[in-house]
């Protein structure tokens, strides 16, 4: 047992020990700039990015870590477009910050990321050549032409869509995302 010297020693050491501990709590703002690009056509879970704080990071009035900080964070999730449908989609949250040279593992919001839609796109190249044969096929052919010409068209548009209809969902380089932490990080 301790007595209360000891006690009264504890109790100073873990004050000590807090005082010099400082904390990013649950909820700060981390704005961040991308090194490189991310794309879904090429990124896979668990993979790694890097970035550099945008903004300071500050927490009470003081400033834990300077604008240009180093920041990891991972993909958490990654899926390629399909070529008619099925945007590409990514997910990204931050894993650590570097504060006073020490990388601080933090946990952070998720930030989502989506290929456009494929539907107007789609629909413009599909029925354009629905529209470019059923032309050419009326002047060919009259009537019935038309009709032969708008299913080729038709096809041929679906063919282009298929060949060019990847939407991968991608974060430039140099782009500035903001996570939120969601839980507190202590800084030893």
């Amino acid at each position: 047992m301790l007595g209360k010297l000891g006690k009264l020693s504890l109790l100073v050491c873990l004050a000590v020990g807090f005082a010099s501990a400082e904390n990013i709590p649950a909820g700060t703002p981390l704005t961040i700039r991308t090194d490189s690009q991310i794309s879904s056509a090429t990124a896979n879970a668990g993979q790694t990015f890097h970035a550099n704080l945008a903004h300071a990071l500050v927490v009470n009035g003081k400033t834990l870590a300077k604008s240009g900080a180093p920041v990891k964070g991972k993909i958490t999730y990654a899926k390629s477009s399909g070529r008619l449908h099925d945007s590409g989609q990514l997910t990204l949250r931050l894993t650590s910050v570097e504060v006073d040279g020490k990388m601080v593992p933090i946990s952070t919001s998720a930030y989502h990321a989506k290929g456009k839609s494929h539907t107007k796109g789609n629909v413009e190249k599909i029925g354009g050549g629905a529209v470019a044969g059923a032309v050419l096929g009326g002047l060919v052919g009259g009537g019935k032409g038309a009709l032969i010409g708008t299913a080729a068209g038709a096809g041929a548009g679906t063919g282009l869509a298929a060949a060019t209809g990847k939407e991968e969902a991608v974060v430039h380089a140099e782009s500035v995302l903001t996570f939120t932490t969601t839980a507190t990080a202590t800084i030893k």
